[in-house]
């Protein structure tokens, strides 16, 4: 007898993924699995009305990596999504802006661009000039009578973190003042309390033009200069101070609004040697031409081993 209480031995035990289990089990989609893709909010930003048959439903999404910001205007097919305009930070050096491009005032300006360049894609540009008083306050494109309407789309922000201040809100907030449509509110603004329920547009305003940066760096040059030589060396190198940075983003604005079309890249010169880092691929007949001279090599060693041993 075993003592009480103790579990019987040999006692029953349900599986529970048995072969039924497995049978029914249905795996889910492969972008799902490998955490890249949101289908609950996806659903609701590709699903269009049924009484507007085949209109696309337009998505600005926005997405960040450790040096660009990527935007592009999309609408999803069965075939898959396509895109119809895009814009990047690695495009600002163009317009004049060479250092920062990930922080939220370049958010801002990639929004900007994207905004110019979509609605000259489509003969907008000249009817919808947008926001050119940039104080940071809140401002929703108008439809002009007689006119086609605003160019509408929504922002997908993917999996990135929907908080107060982020820069993806940046780049909405300069879609929005570059003249499109995009539905939004100035609870995620830099600037806004929840506490209170206020929101500042002096502070918005502020990291528009990069002042939040600024401070930082005169804080910083203050109180430690080998930190800030080190972490401002490009601005260092590019002359960038921290009293010229509002005037070096409104430059930068100005030029979007000039010129906002892509520029393809200069082809490249063929004749011009690259620097390798790896190995140049052989062809199959530089392939058999080594092996052979490999082969030669060793047993032209082997016989003068031989030839040697022999005297």
């Amino acid at each position: 007898m075993g003592k009480r209480g103790a579990r019987p031995v040999g006692g029953f035990v349900k599986i529970v993924k048995n072969k039924q289990y497995f049978k029914r089990f249905q795996v889910k989609f492969k972008r799902r699995r490998e955490g890249k893709t949101d289908y609950f909010a996806r659903k609701r930003l590709i699903v269009q009305d049924k009484n507007k048959y085949n209109t696309p439903k337009y998505r600005m999404i926005v997405r960040f990596t450790n040096k660009d910001i990527v935007c592009q205007i999309a609408y999803a097919k069965i075939e898959g999504d396509v895109i119809i305009c895009s814009a990047y930070a690695h495009e600002l050096p163009r317009y004049g802006l060479k250092v920062g491009l990930t922080n939220y005032a370049a958010a801002y300006c990639v929004g900007l661009l994207m905004a110019r360049r979509m609605l000259q894609k489509f003969n907008l540009d000249t009817i919808y000039a947008g926001n050119d008083n940039i104080n940071g306050d809140d401002y929703i494109v108008e439809p002009e009578d007689g006119k086609p309407a605003p160019f509408r789309c929504y922002l997908d922000v993917g999996l990135a973190r929907t908080s107060t201040g982020a820069k993806i809100f940046g780049v909405c907030k300069g879609a929005a003042d570059g003249g499109l449509n995009i539905p939004h509110g100035n609870k995620r603004f830099p600037g806004y309390d929840a506490e209170s329920g206020e929101f500042s547009a002096d502070v918005h305003r502020n990291h528009i033009f990069g002042q939040h940066v600024a401070n930082y760096m005169k804080l910083l040059q203050n109180e430690d200069e080998d930190a800030f030589k080190k972490q401002f060396s490009l601005f260092i190198k590019n002359g960038v101070t921290a009293d010229s940075m509002e005037e070096m983003y409104k430059k930068t604005h100005a030029a979007i609004r000039e010129d906002p079309a892509h520029k393809p890249k200069p082809a490249r010169d063929e004749t011009k040697k690259v620097k390798r880092w790896n190995r140049k691929k052989l062809t199959k007949k530089e392939r058999d031409d080594r092996i052979k001279q490999r082969k030669d090599a060793f047993l032209s060693k082997k016989a003068a081993k031989a030839a040697k041993e022999d005297e």
